[in-house]
């Protein structure tokens, strides 16, 4: 594969997080450093590089990371070259990951190896960087907690000096505090710092406290507020758009997409199964 395929974004809403997905065919990257953390997988054939001294491949389903300040190169260890996507974030992020899981500041992060066999981390990694790359009708709330949830397994299990993470207690008060303002705001896009804030607390420890007493995390539990909302329009006679624009949605496919992932059926099935029962009882009348 001789061909190249780029694509790169920036995200502003999640301290501007670099993404990268790539295709290079007999393309080398001569030795370089990065000033923020890279991570990745390989979809399709090999990735070669040099690192702490050794020389490391990475093939689909590992991880391959970079810290920053560390020079590295890159080069296709196979011959149809290799496919990537990659993560770049950086170190201030990292550092707010750290101080989120612990209430204390700590170092950088550091993680020695640069290859990690991990396939349900690394198919972790692949499926939020394509979520992330194409965001729409992703709520904010769920964009961040998904990244969130991804650097604080790699660093709990990955890091060569992890945080020492704060017992969970059963702070009620605080969940029933967050679960009414998404219950308020569900229409908007709610961002985990907002969330945060009306709480009091970091969004980590948000995240974990909320899984514990309600079951799911906050962007499940506002997609399924979302959700109960619109079945009330449609049983209340609201066309499938009017209802998606009333709930946050971003568009009726995004919402048919949201519906059946939680009910088992489309919106527009349900809709006519409401309107059918109706039907039924204006006859017995």
């Amino acid at each position: 594969m001789n061909k190249e395929q780029i694509k790169f974004t920036i995200i502003p809403q999640l301290h501007n997080l670099e993404l990268l997905h790539a295709a290079y065919g007999n393309y080398t990257f001569s030795k370089h450093i990065h000033e923020n953390y890279a991570i990745g997988v390989v979809e399709r054939g090999a990735l070669g590089f040099s690192y702490h001294g050794e020389r490391l491949v990475s093939y689909p389903g590992s991880i391959n990371l970079v810290v920053p300040g560390e020079a590295h190169d890159g080069y296709a260890a196979s011959q149809n070259g290799w496919t990537y996507r990659m993560f770049y974030i950086y170190p201030e992020m990292m550092e707010k990951v750290m101080y989120y899981m612990s209430d204390r500041i700590h170092q950088l992060p550091y993680f020695k190896a640069g290859v990690i066999q991990n396939k349900f981390l690394a198919a972790y990694i692949r499926n939020l960087h394509i979520a992330l790359s194409e965001p729409q009708g992703i709520s904010l709330i769920e964009q961040e907690s998904l990244l969130l949830t991804m650097l604080t397994v790699f660093i709990s299990r990955y890091a060569e000096e992890k945080p020492c993470v704060r017992r969970i207690e059963k702070e009620k008060k605080m969940v029933r505090s967050a679960v009414s303002f998404i219950e308020e705001n569900y229409m908007r896009n709610i961002s985990i710092r907002e969330l945060s804030d009306v709480c009091h607390l970091s969004p980590y420890y948000l995240i974990r406290m909320f899984h514990e007493c309600m079951g799911v995390p906050p962007h499940m539990y506002l997609k399924q507020v979302r959700i109960h909302r619109v079945k009330d329009l449609l049983g209340k006679g609201y066309s499938l758009l009017s209802a998606a624009q009333e709930t946050g949605f971003t568009d009726q496919s995004h919402l048919t997409k949201q519906f059946k992932q939680i009910t088992g059926i489309t919106p527009k099935k349900y809709s006519n199964s409401i309107q059918e029962i109706a039907g039924r009882k204006a006859k017995i009348k």
